[in-house]
């Protein structure tokens, strides 16, 4: 058993691994209401050799973190700015035969109803799949659960995704948000 298998265990967490993760792909991530998701997700992927990279702001990139979130995996994204995310993020997937990005739709610890779609964008315009993975606060679970296939309505496409997100606990509940009326959590 490995340290990190071995701290999730300690812990009172599991993660289970349904799918094979493909080794390029974007790994859409929810919910998420708290930075213990972060840490639960690299025990979780580090604990079957998953190195995931994933976007945050560049602001985390300064010092003293800078070295260590680049270490993690971490693309800087730039805000305030009129860069494309996506358009860097599919340049990423051009250079590497490798490479799995987790994302949270979210895009916020705090209640979004307005979930990010760049995700959708990404993968369409790599052409790579989306994994969807959760992390369950009730359950104390991590799980990479299933590939998602885009209808190419990205409209539909982000509805699916809440209600399949739904079912799932936060670490504050109450942070989290879908925006679908006659949903909880709401």
């Amino acid at each position: 058993m490995n340290i990190f298998r071995w701290l999730m265990r300690r812990a009172g967490w599991a993660f289970v691994e349904r799918i094979p993760t493909p080794p390029r792909c974007v790994i859409c991530v929810a919910p998420h209401t708290s930075n213990w998701d972060f840490i639960w997700g690299e025990l979780a992927t580090r604990s079957v050799g998953i190195k995931a990279s994933f976007l945050i702001k560049d602001t985390w990139f300064k010092f003293p973190l800078g070295p260590l979130m680049r270490a993690l995996g971490g693309i800087p994204v730039k805000q305030h700015t009129h860069t494309r995310v996506t358009d860097s993020v599919v340049a990423e997937f051009a250079a590497r035969d490798r490479l799995q990005v987790a994302v949270t739709p979210e895009g916020t610890r705090g209640p979004n109803p307005n979930w990010h779609r760049g995700f959708l964008h990404i993968a369409r315009e790599a052409g790579v799949p989306i994994v969807l993975a959760y992390i369950d606060y009730a359950r104390r679970e991590a799980c990479i659960d299933r590939l998602f296939v885009p209808s190419g309505n990205v409209d539909d496409d982000i509805i699916a995704i809440k209600r399949y997100y739904s079912q799932f606990t936060a670490r504050f509940p109450e942070k989290f948000v879908t925006g679908l009326t006659g949903s909880n959590p709401t």
